[in-house]
C-alpha cells in the first residue's frame, strides 16, 4: 500500500508565499507522474499541476507563472512552491501520484489533503 502525506499549508495573506510538500512511502516500484488538484468549497477537484517521470509539467491556465512543481524522486518527494497567492486560491491542496508495479498495473493514489488559505 502507498500512502501520501502532505504538509505545508496554512494561512497566509494575498501575495505571500507557501510551499508544500507530499511525501509517498510504502511499496513504490515505480512512479510515472506526480501532481497537485486542489479543491475549493462547492467545486470540482481541478488539476493545478503536473510533473510526468520524464520531467515535464504542466499548469492550470490560473496559477501558471506564479506555482512551481517540483520534485525528490531519491526521496519520494513532490512539491508545489506556491508565489503571489491571492484568495481565489484558497482550497485543500491534494497531492497525487501515479504507480506501476512490475506486471505493468497502474494505480492512483491520493494524500488527505492540506489547507491552504489566503486572506488578508
Amino acid at each position: 500500500q502507498v500512502q501520501l502525506v502532505e504538509s505545508g499549508g496554512g494561512l497566509v495573506q494575498p501575495g505571500g508565499s507557501l510551499r508544500l510538500s507530499c511525501a509517498a512511502s510504502g511499496t513504490i516500484f515505480s512512479i510515472n507522474g506526480m501532481g497537485w488538484y486542489r479543491q475549493a468549497p462547492g467545486k470540482e477537484r481541478e488539476l493545478v499541476a503536473g510533473l510526468t517521470s520524464g520531467g515535464s509539467t504542466n499548469y492550470a491556465d490560473s496559477v501558471k507563472g506564479r506555482f512551481t512543481i517540483s520534485r525528490d524522486n531519491a526521496k519520494n518527494r513532490v512539491y508545489l512552491q506556491m508565489n503571489s497567492l491571492k484568495p481565489e486560491d484558497t482550497a485543500v491542496y491534494y497531492c497525487n501520484v501515479e504507480i506501476s508495479t512490475p506486471d505493468w498495473s497502474v494505480f492512483n493514489y491520493w494524500g488527505q489533503g492540506t489547507q491552504v488559505t489566503v486572506s488578508s
